[in-house]
Parts: structure tokens; sequence; C-alpha cells
């Protein structure tokens, strides 16, 4: 696994800029960053020497926590197999506490002194990095219901690293900051004003995703790149778009929560309100069991009848529910890119990212085909074929991108940048 040798910044209050003021500038530590990842049913591991530019020595992943064939794996930087076994592991203070007498026997790992945590949402007014606090996990705590499926695991993991390792010190990084400085009228809900206030509003996620996209388009081929109409296609197990201009979110397909936009693995995707009413007055149902059914059984898995994995469907492509739950997907996709490229008055670039988007020629081909005719863009098969990093071909006005996405480097950089500009803890740390 080759990770992208990239300067992430901070992307946040004003820190990339700073980053900017002096690249060249390094600095040692004895200790390394931690950062975790807590999915609803995953755990995403990642261990960097802490420094101005983290540097990755391992990464790695605990799948399927709470079922029987929880499996964990990890990689080092040369993308050699570390270890890749079946572990059973009950909860995610489990896998995290399984995971870290692993990393704690790997060479070169020095003591981990601090730990960066991917959190889904920070609430209306966050957008930067924050050092972990009781008030900071109060505050998590009361906006569980903005994403019922996701903190419940973030908080988790906070609490089970915490315990794990007292002595390090713990960095939350928000996927709803990146999203913070998009256009008002992007915000809105169409609910009264009166009642759109506080937390009600749009919000957008996968905003560490985004940000890496952002700085890696920056580092690589400069800040006038980012002068380009952008529509940002991170498509995974949760799968959003973001049209982005001059390097800031302008409007995302997920808004107030995790449930809209896109149709993912086992979530609806964007559903008519007078559906949800239907379902609660007509059908009777429970709001505990409409919960689950949108979270949890919609989607590709609630489509297909088969699974909510987009792999594991390309395999089964012959049956016709199968076909028509893929179908579904890249029917949404293209609409939403129609909608994202208005929302910026036209479109230069339309990257892909995410596991599904970085991995399956034959979903972007599903997507990019039928808009050729709506746009000037040409998608090249055979670079698409081979997953190469731009998949237009020359003659398209529209350039196609393929990008992994690396949402831990971002996470390993917040952290060495709030702890080298700000005694944020109380205490001198460099």
């Amino acid at each position: 696994m080759n990770m992208p040798a990239v300067n992430i910044s901070g992307g946040q209050a004003g820190s990339k800029h700073d980053r900017n003021m002096h690249p060249a500038r390094s600095f040692r530590s004895d200790k390394s960053i931690l950062t975790l990842n807590c999915g609803s049913s995953s755990l995403k591991f990642a261990v960097f020497n802490f420094g101005y530019e983290p540097q990755r020595i391992l990464s790695g992943s605990v799948s399927n926590i709470g079922a029987a064939d929880s499996r964990s794996r990890a990689l080092n930087a040369d993308g050699a197999v570390l270890w890749d076994e079946e572990e059973p592991s009950v909860n995610h203070p489990a896998a995290i506490d399984a995971a870290m007498n692993r990393i704690e026997r790997a060479e070169h790992i020095g003591a981990i002194g601090f730990v960066g945590h991917r959190v889904v949402h920070g609430g209306p007014d966050c957008d930067c990095p924050e050092p972990v606090t009781a008030q900071l996990e109060a505050r998590l705590r009361r906006i569980i219901p903005l994403a019922p499926l996701h903190l419940p695991a973030n908080l988790e993991g906070i609490v089970a690293a915490r315990l794990r390792l007292p002595n390090a010190q713990h960095v939350a990084c928000f996927d709803t900051a990146f999203h913070q400085p998009a256009p008002p009228i992007a915000r809105r809900t169409g609910l009264p004003r009166d009642i759109e206030k506080d937390e009600i509003r749009r919000y957008g996620y996968h905003g560490l995703s985004y940000e890496f996209v952002v700085e890696h388009i920056r580092e690589t081929e400069g800040a006038h790149a980012l002068e380009a109409r952008m529509i940002v296609a991170h498509l995974g197990a949760g799968a959003s778009m973001a049209a982005i201009s001059n390097g800031r979110s302008i409007d995302t397909t997920m808004g107030f929560s995790t449930l809209s936009g896109l149709p993912m693995a086992t979530r609806s995707g964007d559903i008519d309100p007078g559906l949800i009413l239907y379902l609660l007055q007509e059908k009777k149902w429970s709001v505990c069991d409409l919960e689950a059914m949108l979270y949890e059984q919609s989607g590709l898995l609630g489509i297909s009848g088969r699974s909510g994995d987009m792999q594991s469907l390309l395999g089964m492509a012959t049956d016709p529910n199968v076909r028509d739950a893929i179908d579904y997907f890249c029917f949404q996709a293209r609409k939403r890119i129609g909608a994202l490229a208005a929302s910026m008055g036209g479109l230069d670039r339309i990257i892909f990212t995410g596991g599904v988007g970085a991995n399956a020629p034959v979903i972007r081909a599903n997507i990019c085909r039928p808009l050729e005719t709506l746009f000037p863009l040409r998608l090249d098969n055979a670079r698409n074929a081979a997953n190469a990093p731009v998949i237009s071909s020359n003659a398209s006005s529209i350039q196609l991108d393929v990008l992994n996405t690396d949402e831990e480097i971002v996470i390993a950089r917040h952290v060495a940048e709030i702890v080298e500009k700000r005694d944020a803890f109380g205490r001198e740390v460099i």
C-alpha cells in the first residue's frame, strides 16, 4: 500500500496558510501519533512518527466488530502484511484494546503520546479540530441524535483510548468542519425560519476525505488548480458528493444527517418526507423500527436483498434485484452530479474517491457514460479499467480523476499542528 506523500494542512482556522509559510520546517519527537476512526461496526487505525510532516509506520483495521467473524489486519508503510487474522471483538473498546496489544509489539513504534480521533459530527459551531476534554465529550453526548449511527461509536473509541492511553493527548477531528464555510443558502433546510435555528441546518459529512483531496491537489498541482469547479465523489459504504470551488465546499449531497443524499450500503439516501409520515401515521410504524430500516436495512442491501457491499454485488450482477440496486446507485449519482454542477454554474473536474469510487471501474463507467450527452466529458475505457489517476480521454473537456483518500494522514497532521501551534492542553509538549 503506497500512501501518498503529500502535505495536508489543517484546512481550518487559517492553518494552511501558516503551513505554507514555512514548508521546510520539521520537528521531531520520540512519541508517536495514533489515529482512530471508529465506524458503527469497524475500526480503522494508523500510527505515525510525530513530526511536522508525520510519517506513517503502519495502518490497519478491525472489521465486523460484534460478529463472530471479526477480523484484524494491518500493513506496514511499505504495504507488507503485519497481521491478518480472525480476532473476535465484541465492541469497540475490545477492538481498540486488541489492536493496541499488537501495535505495542510492532517494531519502530515509539511511545504513543498523541491520539487523533475521527468524529463524524461536531455540532453547529464546530469548524476546527479540538482537544478532547470533559466538556467536549459532554457536548458530543448531547448531539448524539444528530448522528445516532456514528457518534456512539466515536465516543466509545474516545473513552476506550483514553483508558488505554491515559497520559496521551487526544484530539477530535470532525467530518462536518470542512463544510462549515459553505454558503448560507446551502445550509438551509426549507423549514420555517423560527424552527431552522440552533442545531437544525444542513451540515455535510466526509469532510476529512474532502480536505485530503483539496490539499492533495494544492500540493501536487498548485493553488491555481483549486480554481476549477470540482465535484468530489466519496463513494463507499457511506457515500456523498461535494461541489468544491476555490478549495471551499459550495454544496454537498448529505444534509442534516448521514442518511441523506445518495443511497448507501444500508442507508436509504434521500427519501420523500411524506413517505416517512405515511409509514408513521397510516402503517403505524414505530420510530425505532423506522430508524432501523432507514439506517440499517435500506440502500444497496434493501434493494438487492443480498448485500450492501458493492464489491460483492458486482459479483452477483446476474441477479435482477442486484442489478437494480447497482443501477439505482449509479442513477442517483448521476442526478447529484447534475445538481452539484448547477450549484457551481458549471463543471471542470470530477474526482472519484472512497472504497467504491477509487476501486470500481464498472461503477464509474455506469455513472459517467450517460453524462457524456450532457457534459463535455469522455471516459477512457483503458484508463478507467486500470484505475489510472486520470481516467478521462484526451478529448474530454472535463477531467475525470481517481484518487485514494487518506483521512488518517489528515488527522495526524491536525494533531501535529494543534500540538505545535498552541499549548492546547495546558502544558508544554514540544
